[in-house]
């Protein structure tokens, strides 16, 4: 049995990639609060101004960190589920906008130190980390590519290209060098369409299965 965690780039697909892992090995899928989320419309379209004023960016964050608390201790609670997006990658988005002077020196401070609370908590359940991350990778073309196709109005202000862009530039880094929960199975997106081609799909969960198997975990 198993817990994954589906990560990478907005747009890639991690919430395909999650609902195609869900039904292939028969387990529950936890999605990341995107639908019923208040803030991230506003997140995206603010202005600047709008966003020193509101704090948009730290109370998003914020209720990610909230609403993937509550998913995490469902999914560590039992062990065979799929999670889009970690815990642990809501910390990198909370850095990214720190460095950009979007989210202040304090308010990070405030959130790490919820984070860690948190973090502890999740030692008393029966798993405390993820088996797996399924690390979604691509160019930053076709990060936008798959942005825009999506067509999620809040997503496409071209002003948005530069936030894009820091996200994707240390992503890879952040992964490599800092995540240390599971072990990580790379995708290529690049030359991946899982939505709309089913053989790129089969091919996915055939490579998780693989690395499960050779995980040692059914």
């Amino acid at each position: 049995m198993s817990v994954i965690v589906v990560g990478g780039m907005i747009g890639l697909g991690k919430s395909s990639v999650s609902k195609i892992l869900g039904e292939a090995l028969d387990s529950e899928v936890f999605y990341e609060s995107v639908d019923d989320n208040p803030i991230l419309p506003l997140f995206y379209t603010a202005s600047e101004e709008e966003i020193q004023a509101k704090r948009y960016p730290f109370l998003l964050q914020l209720h990610f960190l909230d609403t993937r608390f509550k998913s995490i201790k469902e999914a560590l609670g039992s062990n065979k589920n799929v999670l889009d997006r970690s815990i642990y990658e809501d910390w990198y988005f909370a850095k990214v906008n720190k460095d950009l002077g979007r989210i202040s020196a304090l308010e990070f401070q405030v959130y790490e130190n919820l984070l860690n609370n948190m973090m502890e908590e999740l030692d008393e359940l029966p798993k405390k980390a993820p088996d797996l991350m399924i690390y979604l990778k691509s160019s930053f073309e076709t990060v936008l590519y798959r942005i825009g196709l999506r067509g999620r109005d809040f997503e496409q202000d071209t002003s948005l290209i530069d936030y894009y862009k820091t996200l994707w530039e240390g992503y890879d880094e952040w992964l490599f060098n800092h995540y240390k929960a599971s072990q990580v199975l790379v995708v290529d997106m690049d030359r991946l369409d899982v939505v709309n081609n089913p053989e790129d799909a089969e091919q996915v969960v055939q490579e998780v299965k693989q690395t499960l198997n050779e995980m040692g975990i059914n």
